[in-house]
C-alpha cells in the first residue's frame, strides 16, 4: 500500500528524490526546492537557538544551506533530510557562538533578562523562559530538539552529536527540573478557585 504523499515516509521520498535529482544532474531547481520545504523549520531551530534573533537566525540558516550544497554528497540518507540540515545548522550556530568574544556571549546568554518581546507578555511563557534558563546548557539544547522540534530521541542524538543515552538523560532530568521550577503553574483547577 502506498504512503500518503502528507505522511513522513512520503515527504523523506520526496526529499531522497530532490538530492538524487540535484546529485545525479546538478540540478540547483531540485536542491532550491528542498530549501523551499525547509527552510521554516531551519530558520525556527536556530531562532530558538538564538533567543528569537531573527536577523542572526537567517543568516546562519543561510550559511546551512550553502554548506548542504556544498556537503549534499555527503547525505547518505540514513536520516532524514530534515534532521541531517537540523544537525547543519546546529553545527553553524555552534561555530558562530565559538566565534563571539567570551562578553559577547555573556551578554547574548543574558540577553532575555534586559529585554521582552511583545510576544513574551503572558506570565507563563516568562516563567517557562525563566525555567529554561536554569537549565545545563545540555538540558536546553535537548529539550529544544526533542520537545520543540519534535525530533525523536535517536535524531537529536544525531543532530547534537551525542550518545543516545545522554540524550535520554539529558531529557528526563530537563522535564524533571522544568516540572519543579513550574510546579506553581500545575494547579487543579479547584485549587484555583479556592475549594
Amino acid at each position: 500500500m502506498a504512503e500518503p504523499a502528507g505522511s513522513p515516509l512520503g515527504a523523506a521520498q520526496v526529499d531522497h528524490a530532490l538530492v538524487a535529482r540535484a546529485l545525479l544532474t546538478d540540478d540547483r531547481r531540485a536542491f532550491e526546492q528542498l530549501v523551499r520545504r525547509h527552510q521554516g523549520m531551519v530558520r525556527a531551530q536556530l531562532r530558538r537557538l538564538l533567543d528569537g534573533d531573527e536577523t542572526k537566525a537567517d543568516d546562519l540558516a543561510q550559511e546551512t544551506f550553502l554548506l548542504a550544497w556544498r556537503k549534499l554528497h555527503q547525505f547518505r540518507g540514513e536520516a532524514r533530510f530534515s534532521t541531517w540540515l537540523y544537525r547543519i545548522a546546529y553545527s553553524c550556530f555552534l561555530q558562530a557562538r565559538r566565534s563571539l568574544p567570551k562578553t559577547a556571549r555573556d551578554t547574548q546568554e543574558n540577553s532575555l533578562d534586559q529585554q521582552t518581546s511583545p510576544r513574551a507578555t503572558v506570565e507563563l511563557r516568562l516563567d517557562i523562559e525563566r525555567a529554561m534558563r536554569q537549565l545545563s546548557d545540555a538540558e536546553q539544547v535537548v529539550l529544544l530538539h526533542v520537545v520543540q522540534l519534535g525530533l525523536s530521541h535517536d535524531e537529536a542524538a544525531y543532530v547534537l552529536a551525542m550518545p543516545l543515552g545522554t540524550v535520554k538523560s539529558h531529557t528526563q532530568r530537563g522535564k524533571a527540573k522544568l516540572r519543579t521550577l513550574l510546579a506553581d503553574w500545575q494547579a487543579t483547577p479547584q485549587e484555583e478557585l479556592g475549594s
